[in-house]
């Protein structure tokens, strides 16, 4: 059972989550507004990785969950993209365990409660 939703504006194809812990938003709808992501997120217990800022706005006004992980950082190359983010992804699991956002940047994570 899929643990993360991946929103439409991320890679579809990316090794780093080529499991069955992720479900990309094209293989459920690559139509759907921002609302219907959420509340399928929300429906399923799936925390939505996204650079979407709204995501983290819907948040703050109606809370969690679900859970967010949110991209910081603007466009790079695929490879840069990468090794941003298999350089702390183990970080981020850990920390959207007990925290309702996650924010990846360049350099840091910052986990929000």
């Amino acid at each position: 059972m899929p643990k993360y939703l991946i929103d439409v504006n991320l890679p579809y194809y990316f090794s780093l989550w080529n499991s069955d812990n992720f479900i990309h938003q094209k293989d459920i709808n690559d139509a759907a507004t921002d609302d219907e992501i959420w509340n399928y997120a929300k429906q399923n217990e799936l925390i939505i990785i996204t650079k979407d800022k709204d995501f983290s706005l819907m948040q703050l006004m109606n809370g969690a969950p679900p859970k967010i992980i949110q991209i910081k950082f603007g466009n790079v190359k695929m490879k840069v993209f990468f090794e941003i983010l298999s350089s702390c992804w183990n970080a981020v699991e850990k920390l959207i365990e007990k925290n309702n956002l996650v924010n990846i940047y360049k350099n840091k994570i910052e986990a929000l409660l």
